[in-house]
């Protein structure tokens, strides 16, 4: 079995999960809302009918759509499905996603589970197509799993974000997307087996609050973990302690020669700003990284000339000013921490930033060309609940097409 024939058997495999965890929480109609088993029944007394449901979303979305249909044929086998866009394309805000025709008693029980199944992977998988594409020079590490709610979140979540992350990759063949995942559970869809981290702050905690002694417990421990990072803002020292781990792993250690690499993760607080700096010196830094001077003229390179006009009130510009110069993991903190590894000799060791990569960061972080080889995030959850509601609505009964008013648009 090749490589691409094993992934596509993983990739089924996870999907045939997310319908197991669905089937086990009950029968369909203990999930679906009530009115539908009302409607189911007086289906089955008064005569069934063949009717054409259309699905849509009220915002720009990227189509990632199997786990509700492997849901839809798990319930409803005779149904066909029309789809209007394939999985990973962009799919403009109120347009047709799909199209589904089948018995009237058994297709209304369903809408409640494939509305559930649609909105929140194709909300995720639209927000990892733009952080990637905002950043195709780093690869990502799926971290969203500590604020799900579980397995089956946990997963549509992921296929979300890797149909996102290979439509990033379609359109930009230099962008790496997502790499992994921080769950076992995922992992699969990422096309690796198992999943792959850095440290908690509580395993250095565990170690007496000193990053190094953990990165050895983490070295020596698991061994089978080929790319060791250290987390180094626990003390609030991220240069010293970036430059002190890597002495020890290839001055003291040795363990590039062992076939290892080395990386720091960057995870500063959003309260303060990283060792060695304060804001001034933040704009100074970013200011040399790109050759341009004063805190505004770098926002405007960033931005570009139209939208920094454009935005007079200076809300866009105080955000970006944040993620450039700000307290927390800034373009600033990265550039900073990459120069300090440099001086010292450690060119190779990579950085590995997390906190808040979300789709405005990450084009901030592209626009400012920020010196990081890995973000770990899980910002490609939707925002908001609201944005990731899909809309269903019956357009055709037995061949007669009708639908309400006001979603006339759904007949063409």
């Amino acid at each position: 079995m090749d490589q691409s024939t094993a992934r596509s058997v993983l990739k089924e495999s996870m999907l045939a999960r997310i319908v197991e965890l669905s089937a086990a929480a009950g029968p369909l109609a203990h999930q679906t809302d009530k009115y539908f088993s009302h409607t189911r029944r007086i289906a089955e007394a008064h005569g069934d009918t063949e009717v054409t449901y259309a699905i849509f979303l009220r915002r720009r979305i990227v189509a990632a759509i199997e786990p509700a249909l492997r849901l839809l044929q798990w319930h409803c086998p005779e149904a066909s499905i029309k789809r209007f866009f394939a999985e990973g394309e962009i799919v403009p805000a109120h347009k047709k996603l799909i199209e589904i025709t089948g018995p009237f008693s058994k297709l209304a029980e369903i809408e409640t589970l494939l509305l559930q199944k649609i909105g929140f992977p194709c909300v995720c998988a639209n927000n990892a197509y733009d952080m990637c594409r905002a950043l195709p020079y780093a690869s990502f590490l799926d971290m969203h799993a500590r604020h799900a709610t579980g397995p089956e979140m946990n997963l549509l979540a992921a296929y979300g974000a890797s149909v996102g992350s290979e439509a990033a990759r379609a359109e930009d063949p230099k962008a790496k997307g997502f790499i992994g995942s921080s769950q076992d559970l995922t992992a699969p869809f990422y096309g690796v087996q198992f999943g792959s981290g850095t440290m908690p702050h509580a395993l250095i905690g565990y170690s007496g609050g000193d990053v190094l002694e953990a990165l050895k417990l983490f070295a020596e421990v698991n061994t089978e973990t080929r790319v060791i990072t250290a987390l180094v803002d626990y003390q609030g020292r991220e240069v010293d302690d970036s430059v002190r781990c890597a002495r020890w792993f290839y001055d003291e250690a040795g363990l590039d020669q062992q076939g290892r690499s080395f990386s720091v993760r960057l995870d500063t607080h959003g309260g303060r700003f990283a060792q060695g700096l304060d804001y001034e010196r933040s704009v100074e830094t970013v200011g040399q990284w790109l050759g341009v001077e004063g805190e505004y003229n770098i926002v405007e390179k960033v931005l570009g000339v139209r939208a920094f006009q454009l935005d007079a009130a200076n809300i866009l510009i105080d955000q970006v000013r944040r993620i450039l110069f700000g307290k927390g993991v800034s373009v600033a903190s990265i550039i900073h921490v990459r120069r300090a590894l440099d001086e010292a000799g450690y060119r190779q060791a990579g950085i590995v930033a997390s906190s808040g990569f979300d789709t405005q960061k990450c084009l901030v972080m592209g626009g400012a060309r920020a010196p990081v080889d890995v973000v770990g995030t899980g910002s490609f959850l939707p925002e908001r609940l609201q944005e990731t509601y899909a809309t269903a609505d019956i357009i055709a009964y037995g061949g007669v097409k009708r639908v309400k008013v006001g979603r006339e648009n759904l007949l063409d």
